[in-house]
């Protein structure tokens, strides 16, 4: 897979990999050099419609755990041997990409490289922390909707990455803010209707 390859691309490739079923390994080993960048947006995807539990709380987490890396400035992210061993039907794989590839291709239109020392290796342990922050408001946010901004923030991030736009990075925390407020405000209500039944 070469690198200069837009996202649209990537994930086009990934869904023509061989096989009936695609091993996580192949997939982080067809990114090459992109692949926190495509974790990202392939974490961020599902979590862009209503999703039931437990998608949105697995995606948090693997999300956080690659956020951590970054942090820790791995070249390549880890994931451990059980979770590379598992397969994705490439059917289902197929499908997500073709919904997602439309709206990436109108994105990429408006897409390029812009303030890329957002993008820089030396940024990239501030990205952590940013998606760190994205993964942890995934793993708390209200079921079905909740998780929605915080999956197009997520995705915008990783979109901005891939493309060295720093541009739509900002664009990803700025919604992210938004969502991690949604997310604060619907756990605010519901423990202040707890608080107002006992006390």
């Amino acid at each position: 897979m070469s690198s200069p390859l837009r996202t649209s691309g990537l994930l086009i490739a990934l869904a023509a990999l061989p096989g009936e079923r695609i091993a996580v390994g192949s997939i982080i080993a067809a990114l090459k050099d992109r692949a926190y960048a495509l974790l990202v947006v392939l974490l961020g995807l599902p979590n862009c419609l209503p999703m039931p539990p437990p998608i949105p709380l697995v995606c948090g987490l693997v999300l956080a755990s690659v956020a951590v890396q970054m942090l820790a400035g791995r070249a390549v992210p880890w994931l451990p041997q059980a979770l590379l061993a598992r397969s994705i039907a490439k059917k289902d794989l197929s499908r997500a990409v073709a919904r997602a590839v439309p709206v990436l291709i109108r994105l990429e239109r408006f897409s390029r490289p812009r303030l890329t020392m957002l993008g820089s290796a030396s940024a990239i342990p501030v990205l952590g922390v940013v998606i760190l922050v994205l993964a942890l408001g995934l793993v708390v946010a209200a079921p079905f909707i909740g998780q929605i901004p915080l999956g197009v923030a997520v995705c915008l991030v990783g979109l901005g990455l891939v493309e060295r736009d720093g541009v739509l990075i900002i664009a990803g925390a700025a919604v992210g803010v938004l969502g991690l407020a949604l997310s604060a405000g619907f756990a605010y209500a519901i423990f202040s209707g707890i608080h107002g039944l006992f006390f």
